[in-house]
């Protein structure tokens, strides 16, 4: 797969079907975040694509191809917009990664205009807004027209909407006859927080994040729906002039302020790239605390004499860069910790953060893991994090990558604050008041309340109608919290009963606020239809600890059916006779998973639960396919990005009929990785561990005649 070979090692032919490849994700990509308002790859896998994109294109010239993403500034304007030719055009700016980057910047322009490294040479340094670009056109001091940046050359006209800002002033005075003022629209923190519980009220669609709700509310065909939106607006640029608005960059944007706008407060001067990383440095430790997302931080050359002779390249500006944050990481503040009881009694330490934007997504929240994690130790004992413990009021770095479930990467110490405390971790459980006991060799803290534990009972119930088992229609996690609070389920029998006891009488589900009859009937319908349910979904719905969803299939097909299975579990004693070596003796269940499921059964009320279930169900038996003359039999497989021809569900399906074993994750034990447009961390991975890698098209090939 080209997408994995580097760019040094590509021939030419390669490097041509690679050239392609980018531009088709690439274009698709724009799209997605500057026409649909709806984008699917983050920041970082952007990046990093046009970077390729760059280098493949500076090794092979003329391969450079008429759609080259390179030449690309935003997408093209979607339906119901009029259009808006820029006087100026609005280019993108070039991006810096790390501080090489940034002294290059500085030395490129002082190679270009001449200038010795110990020239003076001063900079700007502004945040740099994750919104929705806008040009403003007023002429003889009232705004004429509202555009957004489209594909650099022509926007969409948006005046009506960008009216009801009150941001932008419709009429300013003592300007030039002519003036474009160009910024950025945005939604703080607070306002997008209100507006998704809004929406979640109205039953509409939330927003991912504040720069999808800022531009989803600008690009509205209805200005009143603009106006109902709390958007903002901050200036930092402008267009074509009738007279300059000063000699540097800075007395520009000072004059903007002047005419009325907001310019962003944390703007500054810097002499050189020292001070250029300083200013980032300190825009970045105020990240989370601004109320309002960024992205990273703009340099641009203050003089703008010597902006107009360094010009332009194609796309960008050779006098202006951008340096980006890494997309995976951010500081916020550590609000407090909060303790989650899940289905096997584990107390979860959570954190709560103030809300900051990592990789494209705003995270809140954040596994703590364990005891152990707070306490800045590892499984076995060594120091993590330096050793340094995790206390509530604590400035944190949270970590985010791709689907990763966000953590704490690390902790200032110098921003600690000095009533901060050690944490406490509790030994009771905060859901019933049993206690959480730590047994030796185990990093968790668990209830011994078991059933009487409510966290376990709804955590068990919720597992049990999930995806991957029985999967009921109609039957979420709401409606599994809401029937257990009024006593309707306490069990997972209870579900095929529910019609039995709830379909007449006083008390029907059709009367419920939210229900109807048709809706009512159709849960039961669904309820119904998985009485009948095979033996590897029914081992995975019972929620036993340490059996996932890979080892509920294994062990389906090793005993076959309930009626084996049953008897094996009751035979079994744990670490003793035929029954134990046969357990686990079946591929990929291990002493401890084994113990575990021999205890389920063993103990009076679990086994009494499973056994009123097991009344209420027709258990398929599970046959073994036959995998004779399959390519991937006994082999690993991972699928990571999007696939285009098949759900990831129906490709996981596939490859296990065909004998594969499907992961999430890639290691050294993984053997294929299918890898769709998107694929970022796993890719990469695949790639330095020397993984055959195949895209969707080579999968189906490699599985196409069996």
């Amino acid at each position: 797969m080209t997408s994995q070979i580097a760019v040094e090692a590509l021939t030419k032919s390669e490097a041509e079907k690679e050239l392609a490849r980018l531009a088709q994700v690439l274009t698709r990509a724009n799209v997605e975040y500057h026409t649909a308002d709806d984008p699917q790859l983050d920041d970082a896998t952007y990046d990093a694509l046009k970077r390729r994109n760059a280098e493949i294109e500076a090794r092979f010239p003329e391969l450079k191809r008429t759609d080259s993403p390179s030449e690309q500034i935003g997408a093209a304007l979607a339906e119901g917009f009029s259009k808006v030719t820029h006087a100026v055009p609005m280019l993108s700016l070039a991006n810096a990664f790390d501080p090489d980057d940034v002294m290059e910047f500085d030395g490129r322009i002082r190679k270009y205009l001449g200038l010795p490294a110990d020239a003076p040479l001063t900079f700007t340094a502004e945040p740099k807004i994750d919104g929705l670009s806008l040009s403003l056109r007023y002429e003889k001091g009232r705004l004429i027209h509202a555009a957004t940046r489209g594909d650099g050359a022509v926007g969409e006209n948006v005046t009506a909407n960008a009216l009801t800002i009150g941001d932008i002033p419709q009429q300013i005075a003592n300007a030039p006859d002519l003036l474009e003022v160009r910024g950025e629209v945005y939604m703080s923190h607070a306002d997008f927080e209100a507006l998704n519980a809004r929406q979640e009220t109205a039953g509409a669609k939330s927003f991912a994040n504040p720069r999808n709700a800022a531009a989803g509310s600008l690009r509205q065909l209805d200005a009143n729906v603009t106006k109902s939106r709390p958007l903002k607006f901050f200036a930092y640029a402008w267009g074509a002039l009738s007279a300059p608005l000063s000699d540097t960059q800075m007395g520009a944007i000072e004059r903007l302020e002047d005419f009325g706008f907001s310019i962003n407060p944390l703007t500054a001067l810097c002499n050189g790239p020292s001070a250029l990383l300083a200013q980032y440095s300190l825009i970045e430790s105020q990240r989370a605390t601004l109320g309002y997302d960024i992205d990273g931080v703009v340099y641009k050359v203050n003089d703008l004499a010597l902006q107009q002779r360094l010009g332009f390249r194609s796309t960008t500006p050779r006098w202006a860069i951008a340096h980006k944050f890494a997309a995976e990481l951010a500081w916020t503040w550590l609000q407090g910790i909060d303790i989650q009881v899940g289905r096997t009694g584990a107390l979860s330490p959570v954190a709560r953060l103030q809300p900051v934007t990592v990789g494209g997504v705003v995270v809140s929240n954040a596994t703590l893991h364990n005891e152990d994690y707070i306490k800045g130790l590892d499984s076995k004992g060594a120091e993590i994090r330096g050793g340094k413990d995790i206390r509530i009021g604590d400035w944190v770095q949270v970590y985010r990558a791709g689907d990763v479930i966000p953590k704490i990467a690390d902790v200032d110490l110098d921003k600690r604050p000095p009533e901060a405390v050690p944490y406490v971790f509790p030994q009771i459980c905060p859901e019933c008041g049993s206690a959480a006991v730590r047994e030796p060799g185990d990093a968790v803290r668990r209830c011994i309340g078991g059933l009487i534990c409510p966290a376990q009972a709804v955590e068990k119930l919720k597992h049990f109608v999930s995806r991957a088992a029985f999967d009921i229609e109609g039957l979420g996690a709401k409606q599994v919290e809401q029937f257990y609070a009024d006593g309707w389920i306490k069990e997972p029998a209870d579900i095929f009963t529910l019609k039995e006891r709830y379909g007449t009488g006083l008390q029907q589900l059709k009367n419920r606020e939210g229900w109807g009859e048709k809706s009512a009937n159709n849960l039961f319908q669904a309820i119904e239809e998985k009485r009948k349910i095979s033996l590897d979904r029914l081992i995975f719905g019972l929620g036993i600890r340490h059996v996932g969803e890979a080892a509920s299939n294994l062990i389906a097909l090793h005993y076959g059916s309930w009626t084996a299975f049953e008897a094996a579990m009751l035979e079994a004693s744990t670490g003793q006779g035929p029954a134990w070596d046969d357990l686990i003796g079946v591929d990929g269940v291990g002493s401890v998973m084994a113990g575990s499921l021999v205890n389920t059964f063993a103990q009076e009320r679990e086994r009494a639960s499973i056994d009123r279930l097991i009344a209420q169900l027709d258990v398929q038996q599970v046959k073994r396919a036959d995998t004779s003359g399959s390519p991937v039999a006994g082999k690993t497989v991972v699928f990571t990005g999007t696939l285009e021809k098949m759900t990831r569900a129906e490709a996981k399906a596939r490859a296990e009929r065909l004998g594969a074993k499907v992961s999430g994750s890639v290691s050294a034990k993984t053997d294929i990785l299918v890898a769709g447009p998107g694929a970022g961390s796993k890719a990469k991975k695949a790639a330095e561990l020397g993984i055959e890698t195949l895209d969707e098209e080579g999968w189906l090939s490699l599985i196409s005649d069996v």
